[in-house]
């Protein structure tokens, strides 16, 4: 019997392997790891002022490669065939991404780049496309947040299976506050899953 699991993480084991494979942008977090633009922590945010520098837009992107897998039972070891458990099948590994944006939206009050209120409603445009290293498009988001709060996080589902080992991507994202401008950024992922199917054999070999 098999059953799909998706998840951000196979094995904590994995967790360490994976995040200085990612490169020097990976940030790893309790049961997570992503890629973050700009590098660092959450309050880590790309800004731009309108002409007028009356308004002012921030956003962040962090794209998370998410692990998609299938598990088959194995027997117990003999004499103990009750012992049977789950195990991770590295034959079925594949990423399935999604994509995470942060923004915030300040207007000054009087003077210019000062005295900011994040208040009202705000129409938010987030868009993502994934390509692979001919620059063809292997996955896209878009979604339009109408009235969106001044300050807020969206996690979009990429809904695409991405196959392990298929070569590097380039992540280009945007973030636009009509009117106020678009901040735009770009990641570089590895698909190499190796490291996963490390920590599966491992985990194969494991009794109990």
């Amino acid at each position: 019997m098999k059953r799909t699991r998706i998840a951000a993480l196979a094995l904590a084991a994995a967790t360490a392997a994976l995040a200085p494979a990612l490169g020097q942008a990976a940030t790893a977090a309790e049961g997570t790891v992503f890629l973050q633009d700009p590098a660092g922590g959450e309050k880590a945010m790309k800004s731009m002022w309108t002409k007028d520098e009356m308004h002012k837009v921030e956003g962040q992107f962090r794209f998370h490669p998410g692990v998609r897998y299938e598990t088959v039972t194995k027997p117990g070891p003999s004499g103990a065939p009750e012992w049977e458990r789950k195990v991770a099948d590295p034959e079925t590994l594949a990423w399935q991404p999604s994509y995470e944006f942060a923004w915030s939206v300040s207007d000054s009050t009087v003077v210019k780049k000062a005295l900011t209120t994040k208040e009202g409603g705000h129409p938010v445009v987030v868009h993502a496309v994934l390509r692979d290293a001919k620059g063809a498009r292997a996955a896209e988001v878009r979604r339009e947040l109408a009235d969106s709060a001044a300050t807020g996080r969206q996690k979009v589902a990429g809904g695409k299976r991405i196959a392990c080992d298929t070569g590097e991507y380039t992540v280009e994202w945007s973030l636009t506050r009509s009117g106020y401008g678009t901040l735009t950024g770009t990641l570089r992922w590895d698909s190499d899953c190796e490291q996963y199917r490390t920590a599966f054999a491992a985990e194969h070999g494991k009794q109990g």
